[in-house]
């Protein structure tokens, strides 16, 4: 039994994978605001385009 917990003490193989999920989660987070924060950008071009071609 000592044996087992030793070896289970010393796997680190669930650690890589709970490391590239943190990091995907976080590339996720980043992904999310930036695309929020381009598409309000774009929405607001848009929205001059428009007026200016309705004011002509």
């Amino acid at each position: 039994m000592s044996a087992l917990l030793c070896r289970l003490a010393a796997d680190e193989s669930g650690v890589t994978a709970i490391e590239y999920s943190l990091l995907c989660a976080l590339m996720g987070v980043i992904l999310v605001v930036s695309l929020r924060d381009v598409g309000l950008a774009l929405s607001a071009t848009f929205d001059t385009v428009s007026h200016a071609l309705v004011g002509r």
